[in-house]
């Protein structure tokens, strides 16, 4: 029976893995998505880190969790916003993305624990009508990441445990945008040709993690992850339309498919909390999340073939700036078996007002989350709806960067996440 139970674990995990793992900006375009408990708990469950997903939350919690115990789930989320670029009002296209995430911890003897997690830690994912105003810009952006982090924990008191970690990280690009013919002195009547740049990488990186619990009612932990360099390779593909040929000779040495590469550094992230049990049917906890996204200082990218006579390397300038999210959470055991779960986040935008394009709008962020827990016996059943409220920014115009004076708007998200676990 527990064989053809793990199996069926093993089989769900794997379908999840197969889903699209792009999604959402949030704080740039980091994710902090670890499962359905932690979108509620976030900092919290760093301090306590008293689930499977502590592999991601904070890796040295691991060492409370007895046994085998594993966990897989899926965060659906759907973002919107509105884009004011002189009098239009464009609205973002209403996609939902899916990262997932799966886990599995197992004790090896009284000191030693392991833990496996596969999740995705970046995504973005912005579309607008491929006719909209700000198409010079940016009309789609799509980057998808899926992480494999295997990590050794150990205890090295009965309150203090410390782990590590390594990862390995596939990273996924695309980027879609419009090149008007006025960029090479022809009538813009010639009609717009259309940039379609896609490429993929395999980076790595590690982290360190520290738990500890003085008390029964209270317990503290800290997480460091690493960042994550990814050399892009692939391929820049061109549509011209056939006016460009009106243009002479010249045409022919513009916006040729060629192959090409890129260099994007992720950045390095701390995950700091702490967890209160003031009675035994209730916790409260927050903390923060830091994220060096200073790192993040360029997007630079190179063509084997120059796209235009002189034109081998086009680089815009991102200059990002290091960020917190602060949150706090409560969790009430409301019986034996249920959990009720609330809480408040407030994220800070890490694009810089005079870097700000299409490919990310982004802004300062309130979210307010809800959830509730089923646990009985070996299983646990998850279940969260957080609600992002963006606020509102202004956008100053950069003609060379296809960027309009505006604002942008109106703009929120919805996320759902499930987990299932199961204790062997």
């Amino acid at each position: 029976m527990r064989r053809k139970t793990l199996l069926w674990i093993i089989l769900s995990a794997s379908l999840v893995v197969l889903m699209s793992a792009g999604s959402v900006f949030a704080a740039g375009f980091a994710l902090y998505e670890g499962s359905a408990r932690g979108l509620v708990l976030g900092a919290g469950l760093t301090g306590s880190a008293d689930d499977a997903s502590a592999v991601f939350y904070n890796p040295a919690g691991i060492t409370q969790l007895k046994g085998i115990q594993t966990m897989v789930g899926v965060t659906a989320i759907n973002p919107r916003l509105d884009v004011v670029t002189g009098s239009a009002s464009t609205g973002m296209e209403s996609n939902w993305f899916y990262p997932p995430h799966a886990y599995f911890t197992q004790q090896i003897n009284d000191r030693f624990f392991w833990g496996l997690g596969l999740f995705s830690r970046f995504g973005l994912g912005t579309e607008f009508p491929a006719d909209w105003p700000g198409r010079y810009n940016s009309y789609k952006a799509e980057i998808r990441t899926l992480e494999l982090n295997p990590n050794i924990a150990c205890k090295i008191t009965d309150k203090l445990s410390i782990a590590g970690g390594l990862s390995v990280m596939w990273f996924d690009l695309q980027l879609r945008q419009k090149i008007s013919p006025t960029m090479f002195g022809a009538p813009a009547g010639l009609g717009d040709a259309d940039s379609d740049l896609t490429g993929d990488s395999w980076g790595w990186g590690f982290n360190l993690a520290l738990h500890y619990k003085p008390t029964d009612w209270m317990s503290a932990g800290i997480s460091y992850r690493s960042r994550v360099s990814q050399h892009v390779e692939g391929d820049a593909d061109f549509t011209k339309p056939a006016a460009w040929g009106l243009m002479g000779p010249a045409s022919a040495l513009l916006l040729n498919d060629t192959p090409g590469h890129g260099n994007i550094r992720l950045p390095d992230m701390v995950f700091a909390g702490v967890n209160f049990k003031p009675v035994k049917t209730l916790n409260v906890g927050g903390g923060v999340y830091w994220t060096r996204w200073s790192t993040y200082d360029k997007l630079q990218l190179t063509y084997d073939t120059p796209i235009a006579p002189g034109v081998g390397t086009v680089t815009k300038i991102k200059d990002w700036d290091d960020v917190f999210r602060y949150m706090i959470g409560v969790e009430w055991n409301v019986t034996p078996n249920w959990d009720l779960r609330l809480s408040y986040a407030f994220d800070e935008s890490p694009v810089p007002d005079d870097h700000i394009d299409y490919i990310l709008p982004d802004s300062d962020r309130h979210q307010f989350t809800i959830g509730g827990g089923w646990h009985s016996g070996p299983w646990t059943v998850d279940l969260a709806y957080m609600y992002i409220l963006f606020e509102d920014r202004d956008i100053a115009a950069r003609a060379a960067d296809g960027v309009s004076q505006g604002k942008v708007e109106d703009g929120y998200a919805h996320l759902i996440s499930f987990s299932l676990g199961y204790k062997f």
